[in-house]
């Protein structure tokens, strides 16, 4: 991998400057499963990847590059006819 690790501290200025969550709600992020890559933890520390983000697990995650399924099974299923 090679990507140096950050504090959750490093990681939240890099990613939101001077308006960074506080550290306690980083701490709940981070055992919420709410930054994406996972964060390990090393004894009382949290360590991220700088390319970490945080994701929001009541929105879905939209991949722009993913189209619908398509096709003559497709468009059956879905009451066209070929």
């Amino acid at each position: 991998m090679g990507d140096k690790l950050l504090t959750l501290e490093e990681w939240a200025e890099a990613v939101y400057g001077k308006h960074r969550p506080n550290l306690d709600t980083l701490r709940r992020w981070a055992r919420q499963a709410r930054i994406y890559p996972l964060p390990e933890k090393h004894g009382r520390t949290y360590f991220v990847i700088p390319t970490a983000r945080h994701i929001d697990p009541n929105k879905p995650i939209v991949n722009p590059k993913k189209r619908p399924p398509s096709g003559p099974l497709v468009e059956r299923i879905r009451g066209k006819t070929a």
